[in-house]
């Protein structure tokens, strides 16, 4: 009876120690990588447009910002994608010009898929108690191309602050024309170390020293 007990304590203790082992790896091979960030399209011919891109425009409901970062999980690559649609900002064109714009997104409401990832993310990653937005300025004016309904390529200069720190940043941004104002998307690449920023280093996950902060916007007048 005692070696029968034995045996079963040991076949409970193997059979724990190998869900140990492979649950990482099976949790990560279930962890789909997030899907591509969603970016302006092009009208479909024949669409009526918005009228002349000069005055300011507000950034409207639709909109939506985050991050995207890659990670390992006991050896197995993932790709993580975070947004909200918490986003609110301005942008002037004068005379044909980017002339200036800002864009303020609530850290505190960006969202995974997974709810202890967004935890640690917000309190012990970018302690959002102390510091709960990120901030896009332009600090350059920009000629603007002609907008039509097919997306053109912008690229703009201007300062990212994360987490209190203010960093300069160039970033090439989509835009299009559409009926109800302008579309605008783009990616900023960005080192975390930069922004004072630490990468979750948790047993056997760990994130990559660098990710980017993604957006598209939905501006209107």
């Amino acid at each position: 009876m005692g070696r029968r007990i034995w045996w079963i304590l040991g076949g409970g203790l193997a059979l724990l120690v190998l869900a140990l082992a492979l649950g990482p790896v099976i949790y990560a091979a279930l962890d789909e990588d997030a899907p591509p960030a969603e970016t302006v399209r092009a009208q479909p011919e024949g669409t009526v447009l918005s009228a002349e891109t000069d005055g300011t425009w507000t950034v409207a409901d639709g909109s939506s910002a985050g991050y995207r970062v890659d990670e390992v999980l006991n050896g197995v690559d993932n790709t993580v994608a975070g947004s909200t649609e918490q986003v609110e900002g301005t942008v002037v064109v004068e005379d044909g010009a980017l002339t200036s714009a800002e864009v303020t997104v609530d850290i505190a409401s960006i969202a995974t898929d997974n709810g202890r990832r967004d935890s640690y993310f917000r309190d012990s990653v970018m302690d959002v108690a102390r510091y709960p937005t990120a901030v896009f300025t332009v600090t350059e004016p920009v000629e603007l191309p002609e907008l039509t309904g097919t997306p053109v390529a912008i690229p703009v200069t201007g300062d990212l602050t994360v987490k209190g720190t203010t960093q300069p940043v160039r970033v090439e941004l989509s835009a299009v024309r559409t009926p109800d104002g302008v579309d605008v998307s783009g990616s900023i690449p960005v080192t975390f170390a930069d922004h004072g920023v630490e990468p979750p280093r948790l047993g056997f996950v760990r994130v990559e020293d660098t990710g980017s902060v993604e957006f598209l916007l939905r501006l209107t007048r």
